[in-house]
Formats: structure tokens, sequence, C-alpha cells
């Protein structure tokens, strides 16, 4: 496993898990990937490191019982030059500032984000912290994924905000887009299918795995429920996506290339 000591700006550095249940979710995660995990105290509560190996692999922490009917889910964060700038761009193309800019202690600075379609995602501007220290790994983060019901608007958002590059593939089930950074592929969109029903626009994580069907099995024993179940992807590898037993969706992949 390779350590990551940095990850480049207008990249996916970190992912968090806003949770009902923070010691359920924590059994679960661990279980389901190897995670160990290390609870940090603070002023709103354990902020809890989940670790691959001794290598950040992502955070959790107990969501609040005010506002009432926030939903457990995953949230990832966009490496920064500086948030405050991102934050006033992003406000100049359409997006909305849901919290911050604000430091967190001297890990770094951040703010949480709605793209123009809805989709909430998180930006990082590293002083302490840099982010994950493993990526594209068996039990790490790998992919991202934007649902969206207006994908011209949102890939020029994040085109503008980013500067990544895009490019649409024709699939069986409508255009993909490709997101680009320096010439590394780290983001996929896709328009929201009607079958799909009112679904809003969301980001959603990808974790590689060893064996996708595997992981599909033990998560399902473990209370997780499958919302579409393992399936190849000719150019990537196989896939499934599942809801963790709080609710949290996420999805796993055992690389074409692992």
């Amino acid at each position: 496993m390779v350590e990551k000591t940095r990850h480049e700006p207008g990249t996916f550095c970190w992912v968090e898990l806003a949770t009902t249940d923070a010691t359920a979710a924590k059994r679960f995660y661990e279980s389901l990937f190897g995670w160990t995990s290390t609870d940090l105290p603070g002023p709103a509560g354990a902020y809890t490191i989940l670790r691959k190996n001794g290598r950040d692999a992502a955070a959790l922490y107990q969501l609040r019982p005010e506002p009432p009917g926030a939903r457990p889910s995953w949230t990832s964060y966009v490496r920064v030059e500086s948030t405050d700038d991102a934050v006033a761009h992003a406000k100049e193309i359409g997006g909305n500032v849901r919290m911050g800019p604000y430091d967190a202690g001297e890990n770094g600075r951040m703010a949480v984000i709605e793209d123009p379609t809805g989709a909430v995602f998180s930006v990082w501007e590293p002083k302490g912290n840099p982010g994950v220290g493993v990526v594209n790994e068996p039990g790490s983060f790998c992919w991202q994924e934007l649902y969206t019901r207006d994908p011209e608007r949102a890939a020029d958002f994040y085109s503008g905000l980013f500067g990544w590059k895009r490019e649409a593939r024709h699939m069986d089930f409508g255009d993909y887009v490709i997101f680009e950074q320096s010439g590394t592929m780290m983001a996929g969109m896709m328009r929201i299918p009607k079958e799909w029903g009112p679904m809003p626009s969301h980001w959603l994580v990808y974790f590689a795995v060893d064996d996708c069907d595997a992981t599909v099995d033990e998560a399902r024993g473990l209370g997780a429920s499958v919302t579409i179940a393992p399936m190849d992807v000719e150019t990537a590898g196989r896939f499934a996506m599942l809801s963790d037993p709080q609710g949290a969706g996420f999805a796993v992949i055992k690389l074409k290339s692992a």
C-alpha cells in the first residue's frame, strides 16, 4: 500500500460520513473494510478517524438531533488552494454555501457547498492534515460519481470552479461524463434516471474492494441493503451500490486493473 502524502488542487482528498449511530457505523465499516477507528474529542462530540493499515482512509461523526430530518450520508472533499477563494467563486457561478468558510482546528480550512443542481460537497484547504493517506487500494475510496438532474449546468459549475476537463461517453443508459484533473480521471457524472423517482442530486463515493460479490454478501449480512446488485462495467470493473444500516449510500468496486 502506497502512502498518499499530498493531494493536488482540484482532486478529491477526503471522505466523511455523517450518521445517526456512530457506534454502529464504526462496527459496520470496520468489519466490511478492515478499518480501525480512533475517536478525537471535540466541542460537538467525537470525530472518528477511520484507518486502513495505519493510513487515514475516511472519517465519521454523529449527526446532531438539530436540525431535524438530517439523513445519514457520505460527503466528499475537494482540495483547494484557498477555501475563501473557492467559496467566493462558487457563489459567483451559482453555488450555495451551506457552511463556512471556517477553520477545522490546525488541520485545515473548509466549507460545505451546494452546486446549482443541489448536490453537496466540501472543499478543503490543508494545513496540518493533507487528507487521506491512501486511495485506489482495497478499503479506500477510488472514485466519485455525481448524479444530477441537470448535467450541463453541473458540468459548467465544476469545470469553472476547479478547472476540471470533461469528456462525454455514450453508454447504453445514456451519456456518462468523465471529469479529469491534470490528465487523471477522478469522477463521473450522469443524469438521474427517471425510474429512480424524485431523487435529489448527490455525490456518491466508491470504495475499492478485492471482491465485489463477497463484499456485497458480507455487507448484507452486517445489515446493509443492496441498491444495485453486482454488475460489470467493461472499462472499469465490477461494482454494486449499497446503503449502510443507517441509510447512507455508497458503492463498492473491484477495479478491473486491481
